[in-house]
């Protein structure tokens, strides 16, 4: 990490609190104790900066989390010494992911009354790089990201067992170890951080692995901040970037979301998700996970030469002779069943009636009675359009739904491949298809070869309702093959929802896919 002239600050990242001629590359704090040697960022949230710094007395480096602000201001003074609690109760927890609490310094014990600092968090310097070095180059593949985040996930579970809050919440407290670990390098908790900061924290490192953009308020200048959706989340990775498994995706942005509609509360969700994605990996070695899609237009790309063989060439002549004679043989007989009916019409002569074609011209009445007939309500109904029906952050296949209505059992709509069941990171997710006119229906036969999938026929009132508002006409339990899924609808409705809430095993994995669906109307 360089280092820059002491009459400058710190270029692109700013500065907290009153100017200190101390906070400068060679200046001392902590009683003279403590010698600046390079600064790694600012927390503006709680006006700290984070410096590594020369301990002069036992000779080693150490990382300082320094609380700025005026000592004649209460309420600063209040809320550091709130956080310096939470250090003090901090100091006696030891794991890897958490750099070590060595000392906490406040105004009369350590720190000078002259100084612009209200208290100095003191610990272990960890080697290694920032965090947001590591992605200076882009964003990391999902599987390098699960596990350089999984011991931080580890200690941040374990602190909130112990009682405790660490602080994640901010990317320049963060270092990557040489072991290739995240670490929290500069513990120091804000007075009014909670565990479910803490959970928040290990989305947005998440979400800034996989995407190179923070997801929370307060992050460093400079740094690309996640973009936002229409319903007021952050997009997904997964829209960002195709590659990211789905699972660690929705992961990512449920740890950013309230705990009302659906966030993750512990970092033991995460945790296990962050497992998941490593045993996947060791089992398979397809780590990034890239969702299975169909080929385009049903091309086949081959590198090889095609192989002549003698004895196929030999039975595809033999084939092609046959079928033309069997075509010459039809063709014969047609002309003479032709020749036949017209020498017979020739011998009876005129003996028969005239045939008489008359053109019936529709009166008015006629026109109208036909406009108002009934249209047929029974049989098979061909929906207009299908699309994916989704309630998360990102839809699965959503170029494909049409491959379910196409008529070819040979092409099917897919799931994405998720590491968990159905509803452990998303409540389902389906196919709406709608109609030109409002129908009713008796049956919707799904085929599918993924047998134990379970599926819900719902009704929808508008084309992007919540699932809550869509109501539930029919289910069942798929088979290999065709299901007949019986309908009871009180009234005619134009949109019909196809909703997943089971997926089937596909090993480690849990995944579906639905060839085609007929929907059969009904009286």
């Amino acid at each position: 990490m360089s280092t820059w002239p002491t009459e400058m600050a710190p270029p692109g990242r700013g500065t907290a609190g009153p100017p200190s001629p101390a906070l400068q590359p060679g200046g001392m704090v902590g009683d003279g104790r403590y010698r600046l040697l390079s600064y790694s960022g600012t927390d503006g949230r709680c006006n700290a900066q984070m410096w590594r710094a020369r301990d002069g007395q036992l000779g080693r480096d150490v990382a300082l989390t320094v609380l700025l602000g005026n000592q004649g201001d209460a309420h600063a003074a209040a809320r550091v010494r709130r956080t310096l609690e939470r250090a003090m109760h901090g100091a006696s927890y030891a794991h890897p992911g958490v750099s070590r609490i060595l000392d906490v310094l406040s105004p009369g014990n350590g720190i000078a009354p002259r100084e612009h600092v209200l208290g100095i968090v003191v610990a272990e310097w960890t080697n290694g790089t920032d965090l947001i070095d590591l992605i200076a180059d882009g964003p990391l593949p999902a599987a390098t990201a699960s596990r350089l985040l999984e011991p931080l996930a580890a200690a941040v579970e374990g602190a909130h067992h112990a009682g405790l809050v660490l602080g994640t919440e901010h990317p320049q407290r963060i270092r990557v170890t040489p072991e290739g670990q995240l670490r929290l390098a500069f513990p120091g908790p804000r007075a009014e951080a909670s565990s479910r900061d803490d959970v928040k924290g290990l989305g947005a490192i998440l979400y800034l692995l996989l995407t190179g953009r923070w997801a929370l308020p307060g992050g460093p200048q400079g740094l690309p901040v996640a973009p936002i959706g229409p319903n007021g989340s952050v997009v997904a990775p997964r829209s960002l970037h195709p590659m990211v498994p789905h699972a660690l995706s929705a992961v990512a942005v449920r740890s950013l979301e309230d705990t009302s509609v659906g966030g993750i509360r512990t970092g033991a969700a995460i945790l296990q998700v962050l497992d998941e994605i490593a045993e996947a990996e060791a089992e398979t070695g397809l780590i990034p996970v890239v969702t299975e899609q169909e080929p385009e237009d049903n091309v086949v790309w081959t590198t090889q030469r095609p192989v002549k063989d003698k004895t196929r060439t030999r039975k595809l002549a033999i084939g092609v002779t046959a079928l033309a004679v069997a075509t010459l043989l039809v063709l014969g007989w047609i002309a003479m069943q032709v020749v036949g009916f017209f020498n017979e019409n020739n011998t009876k002569g005129d003996s028969g009636p005239p045939l008489v074609i008359s053109q019936v011209v529709p009166t008015t009445e006629t026109k109208q009675s036909i406009n108002n007939a009934p249209t047929p309500t029974t049989g098979p109904v061909a929906p207009a359009s299908i699309s994916v029906f989704n309630v998360a952050s990102d839809p699965d296949s959503p170029n494909k739904g049409g491959l379910a209505i196409d008529g070819d059992p040979n092409t099917s709509w897919r799931t994405d491949k998720y590491l968990s069941n159905f509803p452990a990171l998303k409540p389902g997710i389906g196919l709406m298809a709608t109609f030109a006119q409002p129908v009713k229906l008796a049956q919707v036969v799904i085929t599918s070869p993924s047998a134990g999938t379970k599926v819900e026929i719902r009704t929808a009132a508008s084309d992007q309702p919540q699932l809550q508002q869509t109501l539930v006409v029919g289910s069942a339990t798929l088979a290999a093959g065709d299901t007949t899924i019986p309908v009871k609808m009180t009234a005619p409705g134009q949109r019909i929802v196809v909703w997943i809430t089971s997926m089937s095993p596909s090993g480690k994995l849990w995944a579906s896919q639905i060839a085609e669906i007929k929907f059969i109307g009904g009286r």
